[in-house]
């Protein structure tokens, strides 16, 4: 058991080293693999969005710190660009299929806890009603835009409605975050406090779930007082 959990501090310990300095061993990568690169940053976004067991995976900062890297020359911004959308695409719609597979055969018992029927009407409703807006604002938010996709596709949300939101999503997240790094990755001041950076960017991608969390913990509280 011991030996367990010190394993699992020593995995959490390198994630966390690897996350916070994300540009050095992404730039040992590059320097190793080369053009191999590519396929490496489309594993890594493709398993963030597309495995849902498996959500903890750096999204936000790698892509700001490959558009950094590519400024820098590493890389090609636009072969990067079109790579990562792709990855997520592909993540997005294998996750959807997943949640459209299982969805109608895991949501049967009806005195299931987690698994009653109920709880499948209620994803249907909320995707007809919300769906397109959730796909695009998870894409912004770390280990919602894992389970996004794979809800949607619990809820049977038309494939269609799905994908066209879904394309805007990743090409929005991607582009974005990109050339962000792109533009502010190598100055001065970002570059040489690229650490802060990057807990920042986790602070603002994590905070629009942290604030729902809240307002429907402490919202709900205050009107049951009432």
């Amino acid at each position: 058991m011991m030996d367990l959990l010190a394993s699992l501090m020593a995995l959490l310990v390198s994630l966390f080293d690897i996350a916070m300095h994300l540009d050095v061993h992404l730039k040992e990568l590059v320097a190793q693999y080369h053009t191999g690169i590519y396929v490496i940053l489309f594993l890594i976004v493709f398993v963030e969005t597309g495995v849902v067991i498996w959500p903890f995976l750096p999204g936000d900062s790698l892509l700001f710190v490959s558009g950094a890297l590519a400024a820098a020359g590493d890389m090609d911004i636009a072969t990067l660009i079109i790579v990562l959308i792709c990855a997520a695409l592909t993540g997005d719609n294998v996750n959807y299929g997943i949640g459209r597979l299982v969805g109608p055969k895991v949501f049967q018992r009806e005195r299931s806890r987690w698994f009653n029927p109920a709880h499948l009407a209620r994803a249907h409703d909320f995707y007809e009603r919300h769906g397109g807006k959730t796909i695009i604002l998870a894409r912004f938010m770390p280990i919602i835009r894992t389970y996004a996709p794979f809800v949607a596709g619990i809820g049977a949300m038309p494939y269609l409605r799905y994908l066209s939101f879904c394309i805007v999503a990743a090409v929005v997240w991607v582009v974005s975050l990109c050339l962000a790094g792109y533009f502010f990755g190598n100055i001065p001041i970002v570059k040489d406090n690229l650490s802060i950076v990057i807990v920042l960017i986790v602070l603002v991608s994590i905070s629009p779930a942290i604030f729902a969390w809240l307002k429907s913990r402490f919202g709900a509280g205050s009107q049951d007082r009432r």
